[in-house]
């Protein structure tokens, strides 16, 4: 069996939608310019926009983002409550990814109908809450699925949003 046949990845034209949903519901909001990248598992680049007048490094931003939710299989908001809760954790991991993580609102994973998931989205440009709020409308216009949404298919697909009594 082939990689691509064993595990499922976002197409180019479900990232394409996603950025595009992202860019225009951003000029709806007057967002500030926004940039978007999708990813594949793994964390390898499928698609990015930056919209003019984006500052510097918005791309790293928006790619830390997107790494952060598939690193720790959660949004990137809830990576950074766990920077917030476990700081020597995440030293930890920010040091053995290379500082590729960025913990910071706009970072989620992307699921298709079975809740499998199939990449991740990191929007970058105005504060975290829009940033990821934006995030979650692109995944939905392109009809494909964020963790909320998948909550109820089993534990499989559940996401733990902070510490629990036990530490972890």
């Amino acid at each position: 069996m082939k990689w691509e046949e064993a595990r499922p990845a976002i197409t180019l034209d479900q990232a394409n939608r996603i950025i595009e949903a992202i860019l225009k519901r951003g000029v709806e909001l007057d967002c500030r310019p926004m940039s978007a990248v999708v990813v594949e598992p793994g964390c390898v680049v499928k698609a990015f926009q930056k919209e003019d007048g984006s500052s510097m490094i918005r791309f790293e931003m928006a790619y830390g983002k997107a790494y952060a939710a598939l690193a720790l299989g959660r949004s990137s908001t809830l990576v950074r409550v766990r920077q917030e809760e476990k700081p020597d954790f995440m030293r930890f991991l920010l040091s053995a990814s290379g500082d590729q993580i960025f913990p910071e609102g706009g970072g989620l994973q992307i699921r298709d109908e079975t809740g499998d998931i199939i990449g991740a989205i990191g929007v970058t440009g105005d504060t975290e809450d829009r940033d990821e709020e934006l995030a979650a409308h692109g995944i939905h216009a392109a009809g494909l699925k964020t963790d909320d949404d998948c909550q109820h298919m089993g534990r499989k697909f559940r996401v733990r949003r902070t510490s629990g009594a036990d530490g972890r």
